[in-house]
């Protein structure tokens, strides 16, 4: 059983029923240990797509402020090669991506062949906070998420894997670490106000996702629900989702790198042959 609950196509999310301390019955030495061994894996499987370049990886972390979005970043960096991986934040559009359509601004941070993306918030704001604070109307962002499946629809077309991820924490947990960051200097800076202001819509943001998370959760693109109060267990399930998702194109990416090694050798061999003459 995955360690994040999948979200198939038809399922009604309802977060308020989802545990957010959920552990999988493991202590945090034995998910740590795990963890490793899915970080191994997931360094094989990245040379493996970067090399191939048949395919592209684009990571989508969504969750509420204090998730773990960044702390999760760090911890997918440990195991992958930095120079063919991305991390884009979208934060309050700027004017000019205000004038374009709501997709217009995420397009050209999508991952090319052979790369990872990873998105630190993304489209889904759009139907998020948008919504909560009123910033288009109900018939506009109602329509987005037939547009966000069809964008993701696209992406998969293009051969573009993408894996899906909500960082669920509960409300005291948020207060917990919003407090932690008030006493530590070296988080201080972190804070804002509007963290605060935010928690009193949260049962709105509630809706809000729960919404989302049901209608663009897509048979080739599920959104992955993790229980992220313990950070240990929220890398642990991340990890995991990423590695499923690249696994099952591991024995494609390497037929098409053997048979490149092969084309290569040959014209090896006939480049020294022709140095002999």
């Amino acid at each position: 059983m995955p360690y994040a609950r999948i979200v198939k196509p038809g399922d009604q999310v309802q977060l308020a029923k989802f545990e957010p301390s959920e552990n999988a019955g493991l202590t945090k030495e034995e998910g740590q240990a795990r963890l490793e061994t899915l970080g191994k894996r997931m360094a094989e499987l990245q040379e493996l797509l970067f090399a191939a370049r048949e395919h592209a990886l684009l990571i989508v972390l969504q969750g509420r402020d204090t998730s773990g979005k960044d702390g999760a970043i760090r911890r997918i960096l440990e195991f992958c090669n930095v120079q063919s991986t991305r991390v884009v934040g979208f934060k309050a559009p700027t004017e000019t991506e205000l004038a374009h359509d709501f997709l217009w601004r995420i397009h050209p941070h999508t991952p090319g062949k052979g790369d990872i993306t990873i998105f630190n918030r993304s489209h889904y704001e759009d139907v998020l906070v948008t919504r909560v604070h009123d910033l288009v109307p109900k018939e506009v962002w109602k329509k987005r998420y037939e547009h966000i499946n069809a964008f993701e629809s696209l992406l998969l077309d293009s051969k573009t894997l993408i894996v899906k991820f909500y960082l669920h924490i509960s409300l005291e947990e948020q207060e917990e670490r919003l407090l932690a960051r008030e006493e530590r200097p070296e988080k201080a800076w972190k804070l804002s106000v509007g963290d605060w202001k935010e928690r009193e819509h949260w049962g709105a943001y509630t809706e809000a996702y729960d919404e989302a998370l049901t209608k663009c959760s897509t048979e080739n693109a599920p959104w992955r629900l993790v229980p992220a109060n313990r950070k240990w267990f929220r890398d642990l399930a991340i990890a995991e989702g990423i590695v499923d998702t690249l696994e099952p194109h591991a024995a494609e990416w390497a037929k098409t790198l053997e048979q490149m090694g092969r084309e290569e050798c040959a014209l090896i061999e006939e480049y020294r042959a022709e140095q002999k003459k």
